[in-house]
């Protein structure tokens, strides 16, 4: 079937897909599951409870929550009578909150719990337009969700929905979806029907998507990243699993066995540390194999060119060390989607050779999202790309500063309410201007090299494209985080944030004592580690790319703490401001 509207998918679900969990998430440690029937009744009861609190077409509502089935019951209710969702991240800081909820002109709110209660309570005489606030889970004081179903299923409104959905258009508004940024105020990204569906469609071959397969979503929906995926998983009758939360992802793969699920090259990171630290731990023999497993899967090149023999090794590493990575994933899994920002090249390479299958993808809010992406098929793999660019969409690189250029039906009709942002990025031609910098390897595969506005000049006049760098600093495991600086100055160095986690264990297993992350962050040992890998990682460097001089942070870089946007990309400038006396040590010690 063909759809034009995100909201045609619910039509699959009358026949071609029934199945009995199309939506899960845990309550009270159980899955609790939602069928095709589930799906269909939950969204016509939310557009009928909608249209009797008064709400109509073209009004804006917000959706402040975690992953979860409601989210998706809400978000389809609202498409069936033409409201506009403006989905809001729950760590969101007070004051972009306001903003958000007052520029859009949202009316009501749907949240998932007190926490986000208390910062609206807080905000209550600032936000004048909020004139219903419905929780997903019970608040004294507020209409809890059931009660709201409840008024949908007291007042049926099947005629007046089925005219409204039969007006709505393709090129109707879907949602508004705010990025964050790493500098300035959100700006409102508009999506429409036909933004999003040409993207599902055009994504929907990336993997051998088959109705019986589950994915696991654990990014947030309320990021353009995650909602577009699981609107292709619903579009290709894939179940959606919510897990609890970052922290059990391990956990959850195991007990649903996924075969898909969505990423960011953090997390990934995440999950190879673990393999090397248990690999770590291993001694003699079992050492040995382990050690010599990741130099063959280092040695790993696509489309079988490492010939015979290296297939002999590759088969006998796979059954004694690689086959257990992948029980270690849920042990069904087919392809990881990885996104939001540049995965290390080394990480893709162990992967694909223990065949877990990384596929790096490119795109943006206003792209919504995919522009290329790795895929399944005849040679449409290359390490350290992003992949071809998707069908329908035209890339080119502009001459003058090597930035990628976008144009297609994917890319967002503007800015809402700011035409002069919009102007900033989408020229007279159509054409818009991403803001990082690429190339095309092979005429074919999209390779990002960098941020234009992240690319900066030391006082010598050399330019440093930070990313690459940072990158291979974060291949140590004692690293959690990295930011390059030196802009203006006559070198390059690094803020560093270390995995305590890590260190803690390397303390543990060599007798050192652990006071507090502080303290700890000033050890002579960890010093020495990270010192030894910086060395290692300036061997490969350019004379000008070179880090003179890393300081060692004493805590975490979060979304909570502003460091980070919700996709985990880095906000320098609040870096620098939060870091500016460290930094200008850094920079007054006289060189060598």
């Amino acid at each position: 079937m063909e759809i034009k509207r995100v909201f045609d998918i619910l039509e699959l679900y009358k026949s071609q897909y029934r199945k009995n969990d199309v939506l899960s998430a845990k309550v009270n440690k159980n899955w609790k599951k939602y069928s095709s029937d589930d799906l269909i009744n939950y969204s016509n009861w939310v557009s009928y409870a909608l249209i009797k609190m008064g709400l109509n077409p073209e009004d804006k509502i917000s959706i402040i929550s975690n992953n979860r089935p409601e989210w998706n019951f809400c978000d389809f209710g609202s498409q069936q009578i033409n409201i506009v969702t403006v989905p809001i991240f729950p760590t969101i800081s007070n004051h972009d909150l306001q903003f958000i909820l007052n520029h859009s002109e949202a009316k009501l709110i749907f949240i998932s719990d007190k926490t986000i209660y208390t910062k609206l309570v807080a905000l209550e005489k600032e936000l004048p337009n909020i004139k219903h606030i419905i929780s997903f889970e019970k608040i004294d004081g507020l209409m809890s969700f059931d009660e709201f179903i409840n008024l949908g299923i007291e007042n049926e409104a099947y005629e007046k929905v089925k005219t409204i959905k039969e007006s709505i258009l393709p090129s109707n508004l879907l949602t508004i979806l705010y990025t964050s940024g790493t500098t300035g105020i959100p700006k409102g990204v508009m999506v429409s029907h036909y933004n999003m569906v040409s993207n599902v469609i055009a994504c929907q071959g990336f993997a051998p998507f088959e109705s019986t397969w589950k994915a696991l979503s654990f990014l947030p929906l309320n990021h353009v990243y995650e909602r577009m995926v699981c609107t292709l998983y619903l579009y290709r009758g894939v179940s959606i699993y919510y897990a609890e939360g970052l922290e059990t992802i391990g956990d959850n793969l195991k007990e649903i066995q996924p075969q898909v699920f969505v990423s960011v090259p953090r997390l990934i990171e995440r999950v190879y540390e673990k393999i090397t630290a248990t690999g770590e731990k291993l001694t003699g023999a079992k050492r040995k194999i382990f050690d010599w497993s990741l130099r063959i899967a280092n040695k790993y090149e696509l489309n079988n060119k490492n010939g015979l023999w290296y297939n002999i090794q590759h088969k006998i590493a796979d059954k004694l060390v690689y086959s257990k990575w992948r029980a270690a994933v849920g042990g069904k899994l087919v392809c990881i989607a990885s996104g939001g920002a540049a995965l290390n090249p080394k990480l893709e390479r162990i992967f694909l050779c223990a065949n877990i299958v990384c596929l790096q993808g490119y795109g943006l809010t206003e792209t919504c999202v995919v522009v290329s992406v790795n895929r399944y098929g005849d040679d449409n793999i290359r390490i350290g790309t992003c992949g071809p660019v998707i069908e329908g969409v035209q890339v080119k690189i502009a001459e003058e500063n090597g930035e990628i250029l976008v144009k297609g039906p994917n890319v967002m009709s503007g800015y809402y309410k700011n035409e002069e942002a919009t102007k900033e990025v989408i020229d007279i031609d159509g054409w818009f201007h991403t803001g990082d910098v690429g190339t095309i390897v092979e005429g074919k595969f999209l390779k990002i090299t960098d941020r234009i506005k992240e690319i900066f000049k030391t006082s010598s006049g050399k330019y440093i494209a930070p990313l690459m760098i940072e990158n291979k600093i974060k291949e140590s495991r004692y690293v959690e985080q990295s930011m390059v600086i030196g802009e203006g100055q006559k070198h390059a160095s690094a803020l560093i944030v270390p995995s305590f986690t890590n260190f803690k264990e390397f303390c543990k297993d060599n007798r050192i004592e652990w006071t507090t992350n502080e303290e700890m962050s000033k050890h002579l040992e960890l010093k020495r580690i990270i010192n030894d890998h910086v060395k290692q990682i300036n061997k490969v460097l350019a004379p000008y790319e070179q880090l003179k001089r890393c300081e060692i942070l004493t805590s975490d870089w979060s979304i909570e703490g502003g460091e980070l946007t919700p996709k985990m990309s880095l906000k320098r400038k609040v870096i620098k401001e939060k870091n500016i006396l460290v930094i200008n040590k850094i920079f007054s010690v006289e060189e060598e």
